[in-house]
């Protein structure tokens, strides 16, 4: 191994420097890093909301087309209900060039790109997403595309709780909380549903229940939670009469409903993605115009039911309430599939959340008039069959049930619905498991080759950390400054080898450790060797089950690799293995 290049002097670190690392490296900061990203998860939902509330305004003439379907825009009422066939065309040509240039990570629903995000790229999300994200999906719905606002807000939120992380240049384990604070943040301020916001984070984003990360999570959901009802009140998502269940052998119509809904949820995920691979077969013009092409196809079918415009929200309010019959619930609902899974594939950026739980409720206020028709009146109201309707369609499609009982019961502020839709949604999250492998997030990274939910025991006992290993990066000589390290470092992902004045391997040194020794008082001329670690030795022929175990066990974003045991090699450093190299390895 060669010395490095000589070292220029680095400034003397001041109280920003000292308080920076105690934010990158503490549990203190860490809470103050989360409460950080709950603030502003909070405020972009809000900038989103209005931004959605404008475009729709701008665009259809009122605060919700759903509302008042059918009606004539009041800017244009020569053309009558005929404008849904523009406005697509004119969003679309509007966010379609500014997505395909600065953020094509933007266009779809958002949610698997986070996931992706934390399993794959160690939190990492561009900064520029949040800002392109906004904008194009607030476009997208306020021009009528029928997607929800959920997922959007969850990637600008995971968005920003990124940035703030990789600002402070954290280390990945740490900047994935950040990414699930921001996640739960922006579900909680977007739906005022603050455990809702810490379960999704924790069932999706992070699928894992650990004690920090859980509290970190909370803190942000609560403070964007605070901030949002402050803001816009307090107010249930959806209005519901006294709900009681009649009798007991109402649970088996309840039971039934959770199978049918998760297959439904199952069955939304199929079309969606079978349109989206139909756009793209039909489509050969550049990316930046496929929205606008779309939009056209997309505004007809808003002319033949104009209650798809947008989120939807009046319209489920009116099923939940029992305004339709059961031969337009259906049609409402074939009518939603159709609608978002054509504003997806053309381009177009919003959540599936929201869609997946308006085609439940469709389908829930359906079997729930047609159960009332069959026992003579017996049975529960129909709004409760709607929003159990809801939560088995949420559930077969994300696979995510705890999140789906308790955001449904935040939603309607109703405790009488909870065995209920315990008893469904556990039903359709086991048929979801027996009829698909993928969920309607997973499989949209499974299509690119990214598979999320195999078994990585399997690939890591298999696969060799030669396979994955990276080269040397240049090393420290153990007699450098620790005030000259601290730079080198920086731009070298916090983690380096050092080297004796032989250029033989002595150890590795961590940013975060010479944060620690200068947090305490330690003198910047220091030389680097004080604080030299020893990871356990990794070897070339070590499974990758083994180098993460090493990885943890350092708590180092990297480790050297030394040569096979027994070989010419052994005491030699070979190679270095990175977290997000262990990681794509095991894809």
């Amino acid at each position: 191994m060669s010395h490095p290049r000589s070292l220029s002097s680095s400034p003397q670190r001041g109280a920003g420097s000292r308080a920076a690392a105690w934010l990158r490296t503490s549990d203190g900061g860490l809470l103050v890093l989360a409460l950080l990203v709950g603030v502003g998860a909070a405020l972009l939902a809000l900038v989103f909301r209005w931004l959605i509330s404008t475009f729709t305004y701008l665009l259809s003439g009122f605060d919700d087309y759903a509302a008042h379907a059918g009606e004539a825009n009041p800017w244009v009422p020569w053309l009558g209900p005929f404008f849904v066939v523009l406005t697509p065309v004119v969003a679309g040509l509007v966010y379609g060039p500014v997505v395909r240039r600065f953020a094509p990570e933007a266009r779809g629903h958002g949610v698997p790109e986070v996931m992706y995000a934390v399993a794959r790229n160690g939190g990492r999300i561009r900064p520029q997403v949040p800002a392109v994200k906004a904008f194009a999906s607030a476009l997208t719905i306020g021009g009528g595309g029928s997607v929800g606002r959920e997922g959007p807000i969850v990637q600008i939120g995971s968005a920003w709780g990124s940035t703030l992380g990789q600002w402070l240049r954290m280390d990945e384990s740490r900047l994935r909380v950040l990414v699930a604070c921001g996640a739960g943040g922006g579900i909680a301020a977007t739906f005022n549903t603050p455990l809702a916001g810490v379960f999704f984070a924790m069932e999706l984003i992070l699928a894992d229940f650990a004690a920090q990360a859980f509290g970190m999570v909370v803190v942000s959901s609560v403070t964007a939670s605070v901030i949002s009802r402050a803001a816009i009140g307090d107010e249930a998502f959806l209005s519901l009469p006294g709900i009681e269940v009649g009798h007991v052998w109402e649970f088996a119509l309840f039971a039934v409903l959770g199978l049918l809904g998760g297959a439904l949820g199952v069955g939304f995920s199929k079309v969606l993605y079978a349109v989206e691979d139909l756009c793209d077969w039909v489509w050969r013009g550049p990316e930046w115009l496929r929205p606008a092409a779309g939009g056209l196809l997309l505004g007809l079918v808003l002319l033949v039911l104009p209650q798809m415009y947008g989120v939807g929200y009046p319209v489920l309010d009116d099923a939940v309430g029992g305004q339709y019959a059961i031969g337009f619930l259906l049609v409402l609902l074939v009518g939603k599939m159709i609608a978002t899974s054509l504003t997806i594939g053309i381009g177009g950026s919003g959540g599936v959340f929201a869609p997946s739980l308006f085609v439940g409720a469709m389908f829930g206020a359906a079997f729930g008039q047609a159960a009332s028709l069959l026992t003579d009146g017996s049975t529960s109201s129909a709004g409760a069959y709607a929003v159990i309707g809801m939560g088995a369609a949420f559930a077969g499609a994300t696979r995510a049930p705890i999140t789906g009982v308790v955001i449904l019961f935040e939603l309607t502020g109703d405790y009488a619905l909870i065995l209920p839709l315990m008893v469904a949604i556990v039903l359709a999250t086991g048929l979801s498991h027996r009829l698909t492998k993928e969920t309607i997030y997973t499989l949209k990274l499974a299509r690119r080759g990214v598979d999320l939910l195999r078994n990585p025991e399997t690939i890591a006992v298999r696969r060799r950390v030669r396979d994955v290993m990276l080269e040397v990066p240049e090393p420290l000589p153990a007699g450098t400054r620790m005030a000259d390290a601290v730079e080198v470092l920086a731009r070298s992902g916090g983690v380096l080898p050092l080297v004796d004045a032989d250029g033989e391997y002595v150890g590795t040194v961590t940013a975060a450790t010479i944060a620690h020794h200068l947090a305490d008082g330690a003198s910047d001329d220091d030389p680097v060797s004080l604080v030299e670690q020893h990871p356990d030795r990794l070897r070339t022929d070590d499974s990758l089950a083994d180098a993460l175990a090493a990885l943890e066990a350092a708590r180092a974003p990297a480790v050297p690799v030394h040569g096979a045991a027994d070989g010419a090699e052994e005491d030699r450093v070979v190679g270095w293995l990175t977290y997000p190299a262990a990681l794509s390895g095991m894809r």
